[in-house]
């Protein structure tokens, strides 16, 4: 059992969500070791009282649970795999959980990796945005062995509310394709809404409290839609990562031999996003795209 006496837990990753979900650890009352490529980063985790560590090999020494939340799949394989990484310099019976949006193939291979250390393995992507890390609600998706995942399930209550097993190794990221995918479509539904509304001559404000309670309701709806119309394009969510998100979910489709042609038309519209300098923006930023374009 994971209990708060034996367990360790290192944090690889404090960005805009890992800050605020190593955070939720340290408040229950775990140990906590922590590594990012800019250690200003991790500066407010530290007053917290985590300990700062100078590589994820350091981490690997340290930790009995591991928690990655980086950027890109190359990210993912280098804090696993390089010659600093996790499996490379890990110990038998220790726990990794890759929180990453990469790809199902890079998670099968760190499962089986881990698995010829003594390394359990899971993959166990998130969504919610910031406002979900921030407040625990994540949905969290996990992949690799069942008992694997319950022995980890009250760590990952800390972080969401809604935790759902899955199935094998890469079962986790394949879920979150499916969640990149759906919500590709319903953000560029929400821009063309608030467009339209605009150039209808309506409040778009009391347009969104007609329709977030209706049918046409989401998530990214209520939140997003009123960032557009605040005029807060700051990232929860960077639009370079659901671009990369997004070619993960053409791959993958692509391989099974499904057309995704939503998905296909959202690529591109955040590709040219992204070369007129919006890489860095939310990706509720969409937006500005759309709106300028009529």
């Amino acid at each position: 059992m994971l209990t708060k006496e034996n367990t360790i837990i290192g944090f690889i990753g404090i960005g805009v969500m890992g800050n605020s979900m190593a955070s939720h650890l340290l408040r229950a009352g775990y140990s906590l070791i922590v590594y990012n490529r800019t250690k200003e980063k991790a500066a407010e985790l530290g007053k917290q009282g985590a300990v700062w560590a100078d590589s994820p090999k350091e981490v690997s020494k340290k930790a009995s649970v591991i928690f990655t939340m980086v950027g890109y799949p190359q990210d993912v394989e280098e804090v696993y795999l390089g010659e600093q990484g996790v499996i490379t310099n890990g110990k038998a019976n220790t726990y990794v959980v890759d929180m990453t949006t990469s790809t199902p193939t890079l998670a099968a291979k760190i499962y089986e990796e881990a698995k010829k250390k003594g390394i359990f393995a899971v993959d166990a992507p998130v969504s919610g945005g910031d406002i979900g890390a921030k407040e625990a609600r994540l949905s969290i998706m996990v992949g690799g062995d069942k008992e694997v995942f319950e022995k980890l399930e009250p760590l990952f209550k800390l972080l969401g509310t809604n935790v759902v097993y899955q199935g094998e190794a890469g079962a986790g990221q394949h879920t979150k394709m499916c969640n990149q995918i759906a919500g590709a479509a319903t953000i560029l539904g929400v821009c063309e809404a608030i467009v339209y509304a605009e150039k209808a001559g309506l409040d778009p404000n009391r347009v969104l409290t007609s329709i977030e309670s209706g049918a046409a309701g989401s998530w990214l709806l209520s939140n997003m839609g009123r960032r557009m119309l605040d005029g807060n394009f700051e990232p929860g969510f960077y639009i370079k990562h659901f671009i990369k998100d997004m070619n993960i979910a053409l791959q993958e489709a692509e391989a099974m031999g499904m057309e995704t042609p939503g998905l296909a038309v959202v690529q591109r519209l955040y590709s040219e996003l992204a070369e007129k300098g919006e890489q860095n923006s939310g990706h509720q930023a969409l937006y500005k795209y759309w709106k300028n374009e009529q």
